[in-house]
């Protein structure tokens, strides 16, 4: 099988915790704990749970008038679950007194092709709830059921205490914002970060209502979300979450049949952006296509502050070009990002204000640092293949 890793081992107390990627390549996804002194395996969860285990069932049977002929345009996989995708990129979280870690899940196989899946496809496009001792499942929360857009759910699941509550907040790659009760799974807040169209909002328990676009027509936001795996940051001292995102983006996604082969690829079709429309810019071949050929301006980033209280935005740092890179908050009150363009910034973690930039010369893709070395205090980031660190001047 075309398992892969993608993450850091997360260490909980004699137990090395990591999950699998490969969810492109049809994979059945799975997080397992490994004792740290012997590397036996102690436990493993499915994320594409099988027959007899809770949430099979929502891999449902082909609807009749379907074909389970491989190559058919009606083709639908009675096994779908086999190779369900469900892989894990980033690594978990730990709550030491609730003893639970946190995995989010990625999308299901094949990508765009989801008539071939039908149901909601659990646990993909989620976040697990585990007990670190065991393994078993404490509870789930699924952030897009059904995933026809490749949207995952493989951000850094934030822990946060605030007012007597133990919240998971997230910034969705669906472009939603949520607030969890980390003990329960519990629905608190959901609320758009980015545009949106591919759902009309979000249910009473958080289940999105979606709106499918017609074929050939844009989805918001695009194939690579509102956000993605970069990590976000929390600042207690000013009681925003700060989310990496792209703005103005979007994709037309297309499907095709898709035979399970092991090894290959498991897309089901993919996405493009067909244009552009009168006024859009011209832009550059990309490997990936265009960002953004449907709205007067091009897709681009920005670090985005949102008060979990309520979802609302308090303020934007707006990037030339989407980002892919991660974000740093400190007691000092400042946010560290990069991006594409090559440049580090320093911003006011209260209002957004740029106060400081340098251009490093290549992109930046990784999420910022700082440490103490002898009493001062640094802050590195990785620009192209060069780590590069930065202090305050000695007076």
């Amino acid at each position: 099988a075309a398992y892969s890793i993608t993450h850091a081992p997360l260490i909980v107390k004699d137990k090395v915790i990591v999950g699998v990627g490969g969810g492109e390549y049809g994979i059945r996804g799975f997080i397992a704990a490994f004792d740290a002194r012997t590397g036996k395996e102690v436990w493993r969860f499915y994320t594409i749970p099988g027959p007899g285990e809770p949430g099979h069932e929502t891999w449902q049977a082909c609807p009749s008038g379907s074909s389970t002929s491989p190559g058919s345009a009606s083709y639908c996989d009675p096994e779908a679950w086999k190779h369900g995708g469900g892989s894990v990129w980033m690594t978990g979280s730990y709550d030491a007194a609730l003893n639970l870690t946190y995995w989010g899940v990625g999308n299901a196989g094949p990508d765009w092709n989801s008539d071939q899946r039908p149901g909601d496809n659990l646990y993909t496009d989620s976040v697990v709830a585990l007990d670190a001792d065991t393994g078993r499942l404490k509870w789930h929360f699924q952030f897009t059921p059904h995933d026809t857009y490749d949207y995952d759910s493989v951000q850094v699941p934030v822990l946060v205490d605030m007012n007597w509550i133990k919240l998971m907040l997230w910034g969705n790659r669906n472009g939603y914002f949520y607030a969890l009760d980390r003990e329960t799974g519990r629905f608190l807040l959901g609320k758009p970060f980015v545009k949106v169209n591919w759902s009309s909002g979000l249910d009473e328990r958080g289940r999105p209502i979606q709106t499918p676009q017609p074929p050939g027509s844009p989805t918001w936001p695009g194939n690579q979300g509102g956000t993605n795996w970069y990590p976000p940051s929390y600042s207690p001292r000013t009681g925003l979450i700060y989310i990496s995102a792209w703005e103005d983006y979007a994709s037309i996604f297309q499907k095709v049949p898709m035979t399970y082969t092991e090894g290959r690829n498991f897309g089901g079709g993919g996405f493009a952006a067909v244009g552009p429309v009168p006024n859009a810019p011209g832009l550059p071949l990309l490997r990936r296509g265009p960002i953004n050929n449907w709205t007067s301006t091009a897709g681009k980033g920005a670090v985005l502050a949102i008060d979990p209280k309520t979802g609302d935005r308090k303020w934007k740092f707006e990037l030339n070009d989407v980002t892919d890179s991660g974000l740093l908050t400190t007691a000092s009150d400042l946010v560290f990002t990069g991006g594409r363009e090559g440049y580090f910034h320093a911003l006011d973690a209260r209002t957004g204000a740029l106060l400081w930039k340098t251009n490093l010369g290549g992109q930046i893709v990784a999420g910022p640092m700082t440490y103490q070395v002898d009493g001062k205090q640094y802050v590195a980031t990785v620009s192209g293949m060069s780590l590069v660190a930065f202090a305050l001047r000695d007076q």
